[in-house]
């Protein structure tokens, strides 16, 4: 960063079409850095609910076919090109939040880039024999071909980041073994002050998106054998089919304001987890509304439920192995207390302090680094054009 001038930053996120878990992650990075402009491949402000409007936000070439969140994975070849187009010239630290293509902009020449990763690109390396399985042969052929090279440029694009920080362990270790990149971790911010405990009623309850890999049709199946009431609430694809498996005891709410969500937390019997999640915010928001989690024993949960504690799990992820482990466990011996204080560690506060560090550590560590640069100069590089907003992107 050159003399007193304050940097410039850019915020880099792979799509701004709803407000996931990864989006409400964006979202405290856009309050870290108020100044920032936004930069993601394509934006729909109503899907986001509005939480960037007053932001300047810049999108690729692929805005002017007003990709909706229903259909924007069909374009997945097109993406590489248009987040390597973003034109990121003048910017002096660009922070990329990452689950799929965002870590490939190119930055200026001198500038830092850190990117705060969810989980590097699901379908093209951890959850690959899945998605093509879920195909037929043409299907399987083609986004096999797809994948392939999706595989060669994610690693290449990787080589570029200057600093990693992973959401978790396992975010973690999949950088190292796939992007062969090492990693800090920085949890999630979790927005705990939306939540606290209240009179407990007789619902489990799901939070997640609603796609098949997050396996939400065990916990439909499990409740609905066992005769137990459970609501699942959240919006995505398998909407539909969760609602035509549910039995009389299970209800699929679809998407409740943040408000309600709180509430149904609050006065649930437990948070139920079927996904291998990467960290799983929804399960520490439980926690924060003073409520347990039962979860299967993989990925993030592991780092945020104390076992006998805060929650319990199971080892397989069937109905059977769900069942007994809710049979088995009495959520109201848990102490809301136990479960608030462990929720805390992964407050928005703890975030701000822990990313702001990170990026401080990584800036250091650039204007230490030695002769040649760590990128050819910008005017070497070759870009793609569509440099300039399409249509629905804002500039205020």
């Amino acid at each position: 960063m050159e003399g007193s001038r304050p940097p410039r930053v850019a915020l880099v996120h792979d799509f701004l079409l709803d407000a996931r878990g990864a989006e409400r992650v964006f979202a405290v990075l856009c309050d870290l850095y108020p100044d920032a402009d936004l930069f993601t491949a394509v934006y729909d402000e109503r899907g986001t609910r509005g939480r960037f409007a007053r932001r300047r936000v810049t999108t690729s070439w692929l805005q002017r076919l007003r990709p909706t969140a229903r259909w924007f994975r069909a374009l997945l070849p097109l993406y590489p090109a248009a987040v390597e187009g973003l034109d990121l010239r003048g910017y002096d630290l660009v922070v990329s939040s990452s689950s799929a293509w965002a870590h490939g902009v190119i930055p200026d020449e001198g500038a830092v880039h850190v990117c705060y990763c969810h989980n590097p690109f699901r379908y093209a390396w951890n959850a690959r024999e899945e998605t093509l399985g879920a195909r037929g042969p043409i299907g399987r052929a083609v986004l096999g071909t797809v994948l392939a090279r999706w595989r060669q440029w994610d690693w290449i694009a990787a080589q570029r980041v200057d600093t990693y920080v992973a959401n978790s362990p396992t975010t973690r270790l999949r950088i190292a073994r796939y992007l062969g990149r090492e990693a800090v971790v920085v949890a999630p911010p979790v927005q705990t002050a939306r939540f606290a405990p209240g009179p407990v009623g007789d619902r489990y309850v799901v939070l997640s998106q609603l796609m098949p890999h997050k396996r939400i049709d065990l916990a439909v199946r499990a409740f609905s054998q066992m005769g137990l009431p459970l609501t699942v609430i959240g919006q995505g694809p398998d909407l539909r089919r969760l609602r035509r498996l549910a039995g009389p005891t299970v209800e699929v709410v679809g998407h409740l304001p943040d408000a309600e969500v709180a509430r149904r937390l609050s006065a649930a019997r437990a948070l139920v987890v079927t996904a291998t999640e990467e960290f799983g915010i929804a399960a520490v928001e439980a926690q924060a509304a003073g409520r347990p989690v039962i979860a299967l024993r993989a990925g993030g949960v592991r780092d945020t439920v104390i076992e006998g504690r805060t929650g319990t799990f199971y080892d397989e992820p069937t109905v059977a192995s769900l069942c007994a482990a809710v049979r088995r466990f009495d959520p109201l011996s848990v102490d809301p207390d136990a479960c608030v204080q462990n929720a805390r560690r992964f407050d928005v506060a703890v975030f701000r302090a822990a990313f702001a560090a990170t990026v401080e550590a990584a800036i250091r560590d650039a204007r230490d680094a030695p002769v040649p640069a760590r990128r050819p100069p910008a005017a070497d590089r070759p870009r793609a054009r569509g440099r300039r907003p399409g249509p629905g992107a804002r500039r205020s």
